[in-house]
């Protein structure tokens, strides 16, 4: 059973194991823990019979105008079960009255966001691997 909680209290690296695939600077289980403890809120989906975090979403905000989501996954052998949709929809009724919510995505998920009424954009970034 999947059970999601909006804290990183309780959590340890050893939960986090095996997130950031496929990254050309993959962040550790220790830098994921940090990353979680200092985002502005964050759903976690944990399997409940083994302990161990399977999804996960972050945003950052201002908590008035803007918020970014710049993380979002699922393990892969957890794919394909409405978890990354639940984060998503659990972080977005968190940031309710946000006006600006942003994601950077390749085009490939932007059919998934589309379902919660977001549409293509444009952007920039920098990237310091």
């Amino acid at each position: 059973m999947i059970q999601y909680i909006d804290s990183a209290e309780g959590v340890t690296p050893p939960m986090l194991r095996g997130f950031f695939e496929g990254w050309k600077k993959p962040r550790t289980a220790e830098e994921h823990l940090e990353i979680l403890k200092n985002s502005a809120h964050i759903v976690l989906a944990v399997d409940t019979e083994s302990g161990r975090v399977v999804g996960f979403i972050t945003a950052l905000s201002d908590g008035a105008q803007a918020a970014f989501i710049p993380l979002l996954e699922v393990l892969p052998e957890h794919r394909r079960r409405g978890i990354g949709t639940e984060l998503v929809a659990r972080l977005l009724r968190k940031l309710e009255g946000i006006q600006c919510i942003d994601v950077m995505c390749d085009p490939d998920v932007q059919k998934f966001y589309a379902k919660f009424r977001m549409r293509k954009s444009v952007g920039m970034i920098l990237r310091n691997y």
